[in-house]
């Protein structure tokens, strides 16, 4: 989660769940970004429909131990806008949770629209015993403002922070290999020391990731190829470890 959008909640969420499915865990992956919903496109899903039986609403299977769920495969087309006040989409997370059927999970992660507003108190309320919230956040200061909050938030709520996720720290040049830091640096270790949250990875910008993410080739890349991905193992290794 994150109290500001645009950070790469979607992202991590998705590459979170690819990663532990590809450990040989059991994964479901739940899009409850209602209005902004992209799981579907970083997974090029987006022609999927879900089906219903007896069971319940059955999830859209990436491969045998991932399965994933958004309002998005839903919608007439993808530029067709969810247009719900808060009961509403209270209304359609109360139904995920408890209509989808998953069958046998080892882990569901969830990913949530930016702020602290219906979504994330709906699934805080509704899965009181919750195993933890992942912070993603930029090092701009706009976007630690944000992470205060959703420290702030998790701990209201009593959902344990597994970590920070430093995303978009820095640009590796393509001509000497230095780290530019493009948003600045400092604002992410300062927040982990006054809540005593640790920083789990820091993540820097990678233009071939938001390549496969826009092609729907997100699995394809998951190789290792890059210095986002291999910092990433990092990521899943501390929900591994915690979870």
């Amino acid at each position: 989660m994150s109290g500001k959008g645009g950070v790469g909640k979607s992202t991590i969420a998705a590459n979170l769940a690819a990663g532990l499915a590809l450990r040989g865990y059991r994964v479901g992956l739940l899009d409850c970004d209602i209005h902004g919903p992209t799981v579907p496109t970083i997974f090029g899903l987006e022609s999927s429909r879900p089906e219903v039986n007896e069971q319940g609403i059955i999830p859209v299977r990436v491969f045998s131990n991932l399965s994933v769920m958004s309002v998005g495969f839903l919608l007439e087309n993808k530029d067709s806008p969810v247009i719900w006040r808060g009961p509403a989409k209270m209304g359609a997370i109360k139904q995920f949770l408890e209509e989808v059927y998953w069958g046998e999970l080892d882990y569901l992660i969830i990913d949530l629209p930016p702020g602290t507003g219906d979504e994330p108190l709906s699934v805080a309320q509704l899965i009181p015993n919750c195993d933890g919230s992942v912070i993603v956040t930029t090092p701009q200061d706009v976007a630690l403002v944000s992470v205060r909050k959703s420290i702030n938030f998790s701990s209201k709520l009593n959902v344990p922070v597994i970590g920070i996720v430093d995303n978009m720290n820095g640009l590796v040049c393509p001509h000497c290999g230095e780290m530019i830091n493009v948003f600045g640096s400092g604002g992410v270790e300062k927040a982990s020391q006054d809540f005593n949250v640790p920083v789990i990875a820091e993540l820097p910008i990678e233009p071939k990731v938001a390549e496969m993410e826009d092609k729907g080739t997100v699995l394809q890349g998951l190789d290792h190829s890059t210095e986002w991905q291999k910092n990433f193992e990092l990521v899943v290794n501390s929900v591994e470890k915690i979870l």
